[in-house]
């Protein structure tokens, strides 16, 4: 459909032109000539029209256009795949034959409607799967990517099949009032609890003082199991050091039992939490579970240095201190005369440069004492840039901008789990000095500074080496806005703390003067995740380097072993291993620098992912929450058949048309002027051929 719109212009100005293309015609042909009548009033009526389409050319209205497109209304199935479902089904459910009369409902509803199929575990992914193999479940994860995926989209209805279990995101009642549509659940599972025990939850910290007591904590759970006893033991390195039988006193049993182990050896020691087996219990999966402590001599010192108050203190020393092999002693410009810095393995130097106070710059002039600046408006930027070469702040006024962080993707010193760069991204801005920033060569810079909506090279959080000694430098005051809005947001402040407390273990890293470190992302790793592990190689002035191979063997409690070679990135080394098989591993890895030789070795674990097992109860009280709460309603899978019928008879669920508006200037349709080159060619041939001019 097509009108035309004046927009600015009055459109008493279209009769006006035809009038002027009458006029023009009558002028050009009002004498006798040499044409007869007929002929002549032919060609005033084109020389008229010629006139009049020339005249609304230049008055230029707008051509509306509209176009209407019906789009049918989209039927989303969401199929659960994770294990849980073939593990506690009834008897009577046959999950083949479910899926396939799950996958009918796209020929039963007919062309009328757009259907689209998905499963989903901790993921969504396109199509239904008979697998049934996931080792988590997301519900709300599903519902989010859902969501996204078909936003203003003619969402008709949405068919979850689940049994209502989940382990992993949000509650699914808080992402499902984001989707405005009808929820039809079908409800998979048995509400019937089984028996089994198994280990909740362990609470515990993962550093201890040697010679000192720690406690952890363990969640013993039993489900049908009443009459029973529950033998829980735990060992160390295979001797069992704890022992107890517990009473289940319900059908529905959970108590926390607190365990007090004695830290009687020094490194990384390895604690099995078993319960054993009882009779016919459902699963023995979930009965054990693997936790690394690390026992320290004693605790490394930091010191935070400032000239005055300011909340970002009292965050920074929180953060650090989550980290129990860290003690924070925060002290005054004034007060640092009685200070000892060879007490301490990191120096913060908040505000201040070195210079400030002599004894602290001839100390760290002589040591390899590690220092991390943090800058902001009271910074004297001269004697920092005097100090250290990692960064270097030209301004030119003492003024401020806000910057906000910007993780980025090389930066290889340490990693930073995704849910905290994630956050850190959408953190509320720092002070930073305003000015321009340059780093050095062989610097890894982990944030970057957005200002506004522009993503510039400017460093936040950068990191360097001078002569063995680890430098780091924040260029913004503030951080208490990240722990609050992160607080506000999330109701934890994990992420702060994890970048704090990883940039403290990252500078005093090299504090002990091992040459050559390599350690594993983490000392348990989850069934079906990639195994990572990390080297460092220092020279004789205790500079990073990374020129030499690193190879490294791994060898299974089963004996099998397997072969690497380290991958340089930036200064240090990483080795991607890939996924494992479930296990216990140790690890030999050596290296060669000029005539000196290095070794290194270590353990971890690969441990079953058992969390589909720890609830064996559906839970369909959710699943019918779901349903009301958005207008839709819970079935059971033998009457799946009637879902069709319940759509149609829906009557939200219908085919909505699109109203598409376009509008263009006329003097772009180019057929117009090829009408009035025809309209004027036609009048020149017909006048020569009767002979007039």
């Amino acid at each position: 459909m097509f009108s035309l719109t004046w927009g600015s212009v009055s459109g008493w100005w279209l009769p006006a032109g035809l009038l002027l293309g009458l006029a023009y015609a009558w002028l050009m042909y009002r004498k006798p000539v040499d044409l007869n009548k007929n002929l002549r009033y032919i060609l005033a009526a084109i020389r008229a029209v010629t006139v009049f389409f020339i005249t609304v050319l230049l008055i230029s209205p707008l051509v509306k256009s509209v176009k209407y497109e019906p789009q049918k209304p989209l039927v989303l199935i969401a199929q659960d795949n994770s294990s849980s479902i073939n593990t506690f089904k009834p008897a009577d459910f046959n999950s083949s034959a479910f899926i396939d009369d799950l996958a009918k409902l796209k020929q039963e509803l007919g062309d009328k409607y757009d259907v689209q199929e998905f499963n989903f575990d901790k993921d969504l992914h396109p199509g239904f799967s008979k697998g049934f193999g996931g080792k988590q479940t997301d519900i709300a994860g599903a519902l989010h990517q859902l969501n996204d995926r078909f936003t203003n989209q003619n969402i008709g209805a949405l068919i979850l099949a689940t049994d209502g279990l989940y382990n992993q995101g949000n509650d699914p009642q808080y992402e499902a009032r984001n989707i405005k549509t009808s929820i039809y659940t079908i409800a998979l599972g048995d509400t019937t609890a089984k028996r089994d025990l198994l280990i909740g939850n362990v609470n515990y910290n993962k550093t201890a003082f040697l010679g000192n007591d720690f406690v952890i904590e363990v969640l013993a759970t039993a489900y049908q199991s009443k009459g029973e006893n529950m033998n829980l033991s735990v060992t160390e390195d295979g001797k069992q050091v704890y022992a107890q039988s517990i009473p289940v006193t319900g059908a529905d049993f959970k108590k926390i039992i607190s365990i007090k182990l004695n830290a009687a050896k020094k490194g990384l020691r390895k604690y099995n939490i078993s319960i054993a087996p009882v009779k016919n219990e459902l699963s023995i999966q979930n009965n054990t579970e693997t936790i690394y402590v690390e026992v320290l001599d004693a605790r490394q010192k930091v010191l935070l240095l400032y000239d005055g108050p300011h909340p970002d203190l009292t965050v920074i020393k929180q953060a650090i201190e989550t980290n129990k092999n860290f003690e924070v002693k925060a002290s005054s410009l004034t007060d640092a005369a009685a200070i000892k810095p060879a007490d301490y393995s990191l120096i913060i130097l908040y505000q201040l440069s070195a210079g400030e106070f002599p004894p602290m710059k001839s100390f760290i002039a002589k040591s390899k004492m590690p220092v991390w600046y943090i800058v902001g408006s009271q910074t004297n930027l001269q004697a920092i840039n005097s100090e250290q070469n990692v960064v270097h702040i030209s301004a030119g006024r003492a003024e401020t901008q806000e910057v906000m962080p910007l993780p980025t993707n090389d930066f290889t010193a340490f990693t930073l789990s995704d849910s905290a760069r994630k956050k850190i991204a959408a953190f509320p801005p720092l002070i930073a000095p305003f000015g321009s920033y340059g780093t050095a060569a062989g610097t890894s810079v982990l944030l970057k500074q957005k200002i506004g909506a522009v993503a510039t090279t400017y460093p936040l959080l950068a990191f360097g080496d001078e002569a063995g000694r680890r430098i780091a430098v924040l260029t913004g005051e503030g951080i208490w806005r990240w722990q609050l809005s992160e607080f506000q947001n999330y109701g934890n402040r994990n992420a702060t703390d994890e970048l704090l407390s990883q940039t403290v273990q990252y500078l005093t890293a090299n504090a002990n003067r091992q040459r050559f470190r390599v350690y594993p992302a983490r000392n348990v790793f989850d069934e079906g995740e990639n195994v990572i592990l990390n080297a460092e190689l220092y020279n004789d002035a205790l500079e990073l380097i990374n020129t030499p191979d690193v190879k490294i063997e791994l060898k299974s409690a089963v004996g099998k072993n397997y072969s690497f070679l380290f991958t340089r990135t930036g200064q240090s080394y990483q080795l991607d291993a890939g996924t494992l098989p479930i296990g216990e591993y140790t690890y030999n890895a050596s290296t060669q620098n000029g005539k000196q030789e290095f070794k290194a070795s270590g353990q971890f674990t690969i441990k079953p992912l058992n969390l589909e097992t720890r609830q064996s109860a559906a839970n369909h009280t959710l699943l019918n929450a779901l349903s009301k709460q958005s207008g839709g309603q819970m079935i059971k899978p033998a009457q799946i058949n009637q879902l069709a019928d319940l759509i149609r008879k829906n009557e939200n669920i219908k085919t909505v048309v699109y109203e598409d508006k376009h509008y263009s200037d006329l003097i772009d349709m180019k057929w117009l002027f090829g009408l009035i080159l025809l309209l004027l060619s036609t009048e020149w041939f017909l006048r020569k051929r009767e002979g007039e001019i």
